[in-house]
């Protein structure tokens, strides 16, 4: 049943039946004007509608990311109506998200509006998914890009001041995955011990990852303000922005182009450079594998805080070295 509209200005008893009759004689030619109802609901409405549907049954990081691909990502959509938004106008969307922000970006985005639009389908809005037949992206490309010794200094020399330079700083001294710092708590935060202890369920291998923080590395947690209203170390529910503020870096620094996870990488690289042996790299990342997997992950349960300490701080040293 499709109703005109609630009682009411505009609609009397009167202008409600002259509706009615209108209604009555386009589905007379065939016309599904429920359909046509349906369809003509906007993209930004349904994406509420939908993330308050998957609320519940998303985990929370994977609830922002999702509300993150659909809101942020995907606003040149939101003035749309779904009837409006075809294979074209999604197609166009992702090759500009590939542009800005790289393959996995746009894999992640195409996988979130896919999801979307398949429940789209399920509750009658659309009949087929704008999605289908549009490509994901290869991913392999950028997977081995290390920042050289004169990009590092031109990246750390243009970062400037705030939460974003700072974020990036940490990155690049611990070689933490960039939601491990940016949705980082003062609940995780030892700055007492010198160290980070990263919960099981915040980390992707779900271990409990235990990292020692560099001398640099400790100033920069020191000057963050404590704010009454959050626990998040940065912002009041941790960083979010992160393709903006990229963005706006990016066009401050004249480097090639390259990704934050290329900031891990290029931490673990030039630590085997300064002499860290392997299996204290592995340990430093928080990686199960090589040196730390198979049996001899079961039987080495040293967390080798003390060696991994002395590691990210010659590397911090040297960043200090060549950027000053």
């Amino acid at each position: 049943m499709h109703s005109i509209g609630r009682l009411g200005a505009p609609w009397t008893p009167e202008t409600a039946r002259n509706e009615a009759r209108r209604l009555l004689g386009i589905v007379s030619t065939g016309v599904d004007t429920c359909a046509q109802a349906l369809a003509s609901e906007g993209f930004a409405t349904a994406i509420d509608r939908y993330l308050e549907r998957k609320r519940t049954s998303l985990k929370p990081t994977s609830f922002r990311e999702t509300e993150r691909y659909l809101r942020d990502y995907s606003a040149p959509l939101h003035t749309l109506s779904l009837a409006h938004i075809d294979r074209r106008k999604i197609a166009a969307l992702l090759g500009d998200i590939e542009t800005n922000s790289g393959a996995t970006t746009r894999n992640r985005a195409r996988s979130a509006l896919s999801a979307m639009f398949a429940w789209c389908i399920s509750e009658g809005l659309l009949e087929t998914s704008p999605v289908t037949g549009t490509a994901k992206a290869s991913e392999n490309g950028g997977r081995e890009r290390v920042l050289s010794t004169d990009e590092l200094r031109e990246l750390w020399r243009g970062l400037g001041d705030g939460t974003f330079a700072d974020i990036i700083r940490l990155l690049l001294l611990t070689g933490a995955r960039r939601n491990e710092i940016g949705l980082l708590r003062w609940g995780e935060v030892d700055l007492a011990r010198k160290q980070i202890v990263l919960p099981a369920e915040r980390v992707k291998n779900g271990r409990e990852h235990t990292l020692p923080l560099s001398a640099q590395a400790l100033v920069i947690l020191q000057r963050q303000p404590r704010r009454n209203s959050t626990e998040f170390v940065f912002n009041d529910r941790g960083f979010q922005d992160w393709d903006r503020a990229k963005q706006r870096l990016d066009e401050r620094l004249p480097i090639a182009s390259w990704r934050l996870h290329d900031l891990r990488r290029s931490c673990a690289t030039q630590l085997g450079e300064l002499g860290i042996l392997p299996h204290v790299i592995e340990q430093a990342l928080n990686h199960v594998s090589g040196a730390k997997g198979g049996v001899a992950g079961i039987y080495n349960r040293s967390k080798m805080i003390d060696a991994v300490r002395e590691g990210l701080q010659r590397w911090a040293d040297h960043i200090e070295k060549i950027t000053t």
